[in-house]
């Protein structure tokens, strides 16, 4: 078959068709593989890589009161299992995006495969040392992961269906921690928790075997050249970035985080307390929000075609607003709301990711501003469960814990239209 090394499907700079990408190709052995479109294949490699950078670390929920039982964690470390992931997607970032440009995004991608698998295995295997040593090199990973698949999006695809790419990677981010979230605490009934959280290595085992047979074990075990790994793919950006679109598109990512991790941590025990809801009935009335991101992520690309991206993020930030503000008004139609903000949160970070790879100058320029916007952003999120928590928790009601969600939507419908309107119309 033939399969793409670091200069997978790189586009020619001086050509001047974009939409044809131009193949840097290697043998490797022929099979039923070389009759598969290469982009397909390349699709098929972001989604599998997708599942393993939500899913392992939202494993953990479910099985918390398994996990206390045996390893008698306080409360605030099992609340770290969870939030250790989201900080590494903070401040690893800077280190993560030199890895991709030193190293290669192919190279990355096979770290971020690997180092997942690795913490999977390790977290599952002793006890709280491991645990977290395990948990802190899974989100270390997955960081990587963060930065490379983007960079691997933008240099690639195409421009006119980078967007796609996009929308297929987040929307299986979300289906990753949504079949995760639904089967730990079925599987670790029957198995145990070690087991059952071991068992998310499944998903990395099959993504590392799909990676090696699309780029080649040369290209996936080997760093690639420093100036070809760093350097210019040719691509000439429609728009250049400034200081202040990057700026932008941080505060618009900041207050998606922000608003994701604060509904998901806190919006069961909402439902419970408002509209007397068990713990059953709460977990799986929020998960609507949860797996209607896929909708978010696969329509903005859509979207995009017919509308402009200022459109775009003007509709997201009104279907973000109806959560909080639909919460505090009519909180009976908490399904209607739930709706609507799985769509814009999986929407959100679908058009964020878009404008970064779209509004760079060159391949260097968007990693650095990814993670810079990832960096930054993710540190937001990790706050928000807490600060949630502690402004319910002070003032005995839910209502400013809701105005704490409206403030951080309104900083990313704001920021976001504002950031995104000089993003082409993804024709």
């Amino acid at each position: 078959m033939v399969a793409w090394s670091s200069g997978l499907a790189r586009r020619d700079s001086n050509e001047g068709d974009e939409s044809k990408p131009i193949p840097h190709v290697v043998p490797v052995s022929a099979g039923v593989l070389s009759r598969v479109p290469k982009s397909w294949i390349l699709l098929a490699c972001i989604g599998l890589l997708a599942l393993n950078l939500r899913g392992p670390f939202v494993a953990v929920a479910p099985l918390v009161d398994h996990m206390q039982a045996e390893l008698h964690f306080s409360p605030v470390m099992l609340g770290l299992l969870t939030s250790i992931p989201v900080l590494c997607f903070s401040l690893a970032a800077p280190l993560a995006s030199l890895a991709a440009r030193r190293f290669g995004a192919e190279f990355a991608v096979t770290l971020t495969i690997l180092g997942v698998l690795a913490g999977v295995v390790v977290r599952s295997a002793g006890g709280p040392v491991l645990v977290v040593a395990g948990t802190v090199l899974i989100g270390v990973a997955i960081t990587v992961g963060n930065i490379a698949v983007p960079l691997i999006i933008r240099r690639d695809f195409a421009p006119r269906r980078q967007g796609t790419a996009m929308g297929i990677y987040t929307a299986a981010l979300n289906i990753g921690s949504f079949l995760t979230s639904v089967a730990m605490a079925p599987l670790a009934a029957v198995t145990g928790w070690r087991l059952a959280l071991a068992a998310v290595a499944v998903l990395a085992v099959a993504a590392i075997v799909v990676w090696v047979l699309a780029v080649g074990p040369r290209t996936a075990f080997l760093v690639s050249d420093p100036d070809e790994a760093s350097g210019g793919d040719g691509q000439r950006a429609t728009a250049r970035s400034s200081g202040w679109t990057t700026f932008g598109l941080t505060a618009g990512f900041g207050g998606q985080a922000f608003s994701y991790y604060g509904v998901t941590a806190w919006l069961p025990s909402y439902l419970h307390d408002e509209l007397g809801m068990n713990a059953a009935q709460a977990g799986a009335a929020s998960s609507i929000f949860q797996i209607l991101a896929i909708v978010g992520g696969l329509g903005v690309p859509f979207a995009a075609k017919y509308m402009s991206t200022t459109a775009v993020a003007v509709t997201l930030g009104t279907l973000w607003l109806a959560v909080p503000v639909g919460l505090l008004v009519l909180p009976q139609l908490w399904w209607l709301w739930s709706t609507s903000g799985g769509i814009a949160q999986g929407g959100g970070i679908t058009l964020i990711f878009i404008a970064v790879i779209k509004l760079a100058r060159d391949q260097a320029s968007a990693g650095r501003m990814s993670a810079t916007v990832q960096g930054l952003g993710y540190c937001l999120a990790a706050v928000a469960p807490p600060l949630v928590g502690f402004v319910h928790d002070t003032s005995g009601s839910w209502t400013p814990a809701l105005l704490v969600i409206l403030a951080s939507v309104l900083t990313f419908f704001a920021s976001t239209t504002l950031s995104v309107r000089k993003v082409p119309k993804g024709r």
